[in-house]
């Protein structure tokens, strides 16, 4: 731990350790009101540091879809309350959700990490800044999204006007269950949509505490509704629904693949995308390498590898190679695993079963197909899902760990020679969203920038 570390820990407020599912009404929210599903089933939530169950919670399908549909259509009539809100009100409700935040930053924070495995520190520093701030920048946006006047021939006078879409469709992940809660309804509400949005179902205890803090915020009935469930029956639901005009996903490529599908073969409706990554990182010998192996660590292993922009795939050129694995297996080693709610815990577990067993199946092939394991390799702990700090050298690029998502603290490094040999290594991938480039020369970080065939290059 860090001079920095230590400071921020020794400003972190005690977890409230005995909250489990307490402050959370384990309802659908539909219209600002709680309702138990139609069908009346209901599924368990876990908490993956210890496998036991934190409560249950009023499973959705497609009959509760349909409802909380049929509500943000209402909300969205025109003259309806909310289509009748001014855009600086509806700035003004976003600053008060993130107010109410802000009040229960300490119980929102406890509950992610409970419930999702994220390191207490994580969660309390770093995800509830980013929702505040995601929720503070679009308040921001929402008087402010001007249309164009168009000069013409002849006379006639042309303005575009930006007009919301309507009913949104969302669907979220585990991983960073508030965040992506907040980047998802954030933009949709400033520009005076309405949502219906599907919270994981490893992970729905935060996004339904935000229907008890988005009906206190005065947001109107069937603005917000929140249906939770599973994938193939809720959130198949919302994929197909004729009466949804957006849907918005992040997840799995195999998921998005399906929900592209479902809107063709319904009504067309806009889909955004974000899906997996296997980002190269990028290493020159002339990189600050202190900067790089830290970086590079924390771009793997920040909440146990579980990130769609984890930087997997570590290219380090062929001089440096030997000591950049040695020290990045040293910082590995020392990395501190255990109860997420305790602020000296760095690693937490993974959050399910199905992920624990696709994780160590990954790191055994890695073993088998002949990568040089450096650190770690197995399972953590006698109980919860967790998992040893991993570190692979000598990985080829032909290997499953070096082409398939982990989605796990696994880290594999490689080595290239020159840039050519790198650029044409690090896109041969299915995937495309993210990569890092570490050197001191700008001439080489822009070049391979351009050259890297990724959404996002730091």
């Amino acid at each position: 731990m860090d001079i920095n570390e230590q400071e921020y820990v020794s400003t972190l407020p005690e977890a409230m350790v005995k909250i489990a599912g307490k402050h959370v009404d384990g309802k659908i929210f539909i219209n600002n009101e709680w309702r138990n599903s139609v069908s009346g089933k209901k599924f368990p939530v876990f908490n993956p540091a210890t496998g036991e169950k934190i409560c249950e919670i009023e499973e959705g399908d497609k009959a509760d879809v349909d409802i909380a549909v049929k509500a943000a259509r209402e909300a969205f009539q025109f003259g309806s309350p909310w289509r009748r809100t001014d855009a600086s009100q509806r700035g003004k409700l976003l600053n008060k959700l993130a107010d109410l935040i802000e009040r229960d930053i300490l119980i929102l924070s406890t509950l992610e990490s409970i419930d999702a495995g994220k390191a207490f520190t994580a969660s309390y520093f770093a995800d509830m800044p980013g929702v505040l701030k995601s929720l503070r920048y679009c308040a921001g946006w929402a008087d402010k999204n001007h249309g164009l006047t168009i000069p013409m021939d002849g006379d006639f006078f042309t303005f575009t006007r930006h007009e919301p879409v309507g009913v949104c469709g969302q669907i979220i992940p585990w991983n960073f269950p508030l965040v992506m809660f907040a980047w998802k309804i954030a933009p949709a509400l400033c520009c005076g949509n309405t949502v219906v949005i599907k919270p994981a179902e490893q992970t729905p205890l935060t996004a339904l505490y935000m229907g008890s803090l988005i009906k206190e915020a005065g947001f109107p009935p069937g603005v917000v509704n929140i249906v939770p469930g599973y994938g193939p029956t809720a959130g198949a639901a919302i994929s197909h629904h004729m009466d949804i005009d957006k849907v918005a996903f992040t997840g799995s490529t195999e998921v998005g693949k399906l929900i592209k599908e479902a809107a063709g073969k319904s009504n067309l409706k806009r889909v955004t995308l974000e899906l997996g990554g296997k980002s190269p990182v990028i290493i020159f010998a002339d990189a600050d390498l202190d900067n790089a192996i830290e970086q590079s660590h924390h771009g793997l292993f920040y909440h146990q590898g579980q990130c769609c922009i984890a930087g997997s795939r570590i290219f380090v050129e062929e001089s440096i190679y030997d000591e950049f694995v040695r020290r990045s297996v040293e910082k590995a080693k020392k990395r501190v695993l255990g109860d997420p709610l305790l602020p000296s815990t760095e690693q937490g577990p993974q959050i399910d079963q199905e992920q624990y067993d696709r994780i160590l199946s990954l790191i055994e092939s890695g073993k088998k197909e002949g990568a040089k394991l450096e650190c770690g390799g197995g399972a953590w702990g006698n109980k919860g899902f967790f998992i040893q700090p991993t570190v692979f050298s000598d990985v080829k690029d032909d290997m499953r760990i070096a082409k398939e998502e982990i989605f796990g603290p696994v880290q594999q490094i490689m080595k290239f020679k020159n840039i050519d040999d790198v650029i044409k290594r690090a896109n041969n991938t299915t995937y495309g969203l993210a990569a890092g480039v570490f050197t001191k020369d700008i001439d080489k970080a822009m070049t391979i920038s351009a050259a890297l065939q990724a959404g996002t290059v730091w």
